[in-house]
């Protein structure tokens, strides 16, 4: 998002994406959620290579993604082609969104919201979505509760933590390091990428780290009601070490 901050390219590469990240356990939630508008019309903000996008689609929803990143877009338009799923898919920005229809529910899915590196950012995507949202809308979105504790053992020694193969045959390995940064609150991670035995190079996955009383504070000051604060995909209660902060928002104006 920032030119000082930023997301190496081969992890943005649509089958080493797909490769790592083969987990749904997201998917039910955002599945129970949807329901509540089960006719109307959903937007998924980040929608990557449509991890979540085809199967909601293939449910049924009425779904439109939306990614800024090119290869990312191109896996999914493959995949949903493979399938036969039906989902329109377009490529923005969403801190500059700008779409002619509305929506019943807007969700952020997979931690996104951590590459949004200034408070700014952040603002300009949640002025996007109240543009974007019908009235009585609802307003999704995850991310980490951040775990300080656990990026100071990080820091300490480079770890392992993916080895999986790709659909076009590569079997690679991940190692990871990062360094935190106080001030700007973004943890600076580098995965170390081995492709086929082989080092390949180093990648940075910049994320911006948002703190509880953070997040609840800036949704209030753009007009959102918190309805409910989970912390994790089974919707339990929001505590001190939940891994998760899942937010499901809706205007501040607009009844329950």
């Amino acid at each position: 998002m920032s030119e000082k901050y930023k997301v190496g390219k081969l992890i943005y590469d649509g089958n080493i994406y797909d490769g790592m990240n083969v987990e749904v356990a997201d998917l039910p939630f955002y599945s129970r959620w949807l329901k509540k508008r089960k006719n109307g019309r959903i937007l998924e903000l980040c929608c990557g290579t449509g991890r979540l996008t085809i199967p909601l689609a293939q449910e049924g929803y009425n779904i439109t993604g939306v990614d800024n990143s090119t290869s990312m877009l191109k896996q999914a338009k493959a995949k949903a082609n493979d399938l036969k799923a039906s989902v329109k898919l377009i490529k923005s920005d969403i801190r500059y969104l700008d779409l002619p229809e509305v929506y019943d529910i807007i969700f952020i899915p997979f931690n996104s919201i951590h590459h949004l590196y200034t408070n700014q950012d952040f603002f300009n995507v949640l002025i996007s979505v109240k543009k974007h949202l019908k009235n009585n809308g609802y307003f999704i979105f995850d991310c980490f509760n951040p775990d300080i504790q656990y990026i100071v053992n990080a820091e300490k020694e480079e770890q392992v933590i993916a080895e999986y193969s790709t659909k076009d045959g590569r079997n690679v390995s991940v190692k990871q390091t990062m360094i935190y940064e106080s001030k700007t609150q973004i943890n600076r991670i580098k995965w170390h990428y081995f492709i086929n035995g082989e080092f390949d190079s180093i990648q940075n996955l910049d994320m911006r780290m948002f703190f509880p009383q953070e997040l609840d504070a800036y949704l209030s000051m753009y007009g959102f009601k918190i309805i409910h604060k989970f912390g994790g995909f089974n919707e339990e209660i929001f505590e001190d070490k939940s891994g998760k902060q899942i937010f499901v928002c809706k205007q501040d104006n607009l009844s329950i």
